[in-house]
C-alpha cells in the first residue's frame, strides 16, 4: 500500500482513500486531500516532516504522519 508520504520529489499520483481511524481524517478531507484528486509531491523538509503537496492548484504542507494516512494508487 503506497502512500503520499512515500512519494519521491516531483513524484505524482492519485488518492484512492484516507485512512479512517487516523486521528486527522476530518481534517484532511476538509483541506481538499479527496479521492480521485491527484497529488504531486513538490518539497520536503531537512528532516522529512512536513511535506508539501500540490492539489488543485496549491501547495499544502502536512505531516508525515498525516500523510501516512492518505492512500494512493
Amino acid at each position: 500500500m503506497k502512500t503520499a508520504a512515500n512519494l519521491n520529489f516531483g513524484e505524482k499520483a492519485f488518492i484512492t482513500a484516507i485512512d479512517e481511524t487516523h486521528p486527522s481524517f476530518r481534517r484532511i478531507i476538509e483541506i481538499g486531500f479527496t479521492p480521485g484528486q491527484e497529488i504531486e509531491l513538490v518539497n520536503k523538509s531537512i528532516f522529512n516532516d512536513p511535506l508539501a503537496f500540490s492539489l488543485r492548484g496549491t501547495v499544502i504542507a502536512i505531516r508525515k504522519n498525516e500523510a501516512e494516512s492518505i492512500i494512493l494508487s
